[in-house]
C-alpha cells in the first residue's frame, strides 16, 4: 500500500528537520511536507476504497462459511436423526422378528403335541376296536369249535 510508505517518508522528513534550540520544535521543509500531505490525500480515497472492499469481501466469506457451516450441521443433524430412526426401525424389526419365531415356535408345539394326542387316539380307539375284535374272533372260534365236535 503506497499510503505507508508516503506515511514512511513523512515521518523521514520530520525527523531530519532541524531542531530549535532548547525546544522540541523542528523546523521541516514547508513544500516538501504540503507536497507529501497532498499525495496522502490524494492516495488516502484509493486505499480507503480497498479496505472498504476487502472487509466487504471478508464480511461475505465470512457469511458464506457461517451458512455453509450451518448447513452442514444441520444435514449432519437429518443424518443422524435418519440413523437414529432406522436404528430404531431396525430394532423393532428385531423385536417383532423375535416374536414371530416364538409365536410360530409355540404354534408348532401346539401343534405337534396335539398331532401326538389325535394319533394316540386314532391307536387307542383301534388298539380297543382290534381287542373287541380280537374277542369276537375268539368266541366265533370257540363257538366254531364247539360246532364241530358236536358234528363228530
Amino acid at each position: 500500500m503506497e499510503i505507508f510508505t508516503l506515511l514512511e517518508t513523512l515521518e523521514d522528513l520530520v525527523e531530519r528537520g532541524k531542531k530549535l534550540p532548547f525546544t522540541e520544535k523542528g523546523i521541516v521543509d514547508k513544500e516538501e511536507m504540503l507536497e507529501l500531505i497532498k499525495e496522502i490525500r490524494l492516495k488516502l480515497p484509493d486505499e480507503l476504497k480497498q479496505a472498504k472492499w476487502v472487509k466487504e469481501e471478508r464480511q461475505k466469506i465470512l457469511e458464506e462459511a457461517k451458512k455453509e457451516a450451518n448447513s452442514i450441521v444441520k444435514e449432519a443433524e437429518n443424518r443422524i436423526i435418519s440413523m437414529i430412526d432406522e436404528h430404531e426401525i431396525t430394532r423393532k424389526a428385531y423385536e417383532q422378528k423375535a416374536e414371530i419365531i416364538e409365536t410360530a415356535n409355540e404354534m408348532s408345539r401346539e401343534i405337534s403335541k396335539g398331532t401326538k394326542e389325535y394319533a394316540d387316539d386314532i391307536l387307542r380307539k383301534i388298539e380297543e376296536a382290534l381287542g373287541e375284535a380280537e374277542k369276537n374272533i375268539e368266541l366265533n372260534i370257540k363257538l366254531i369249535q364247539d360246532n364241530r365236535r358236536e358234528l363228530k
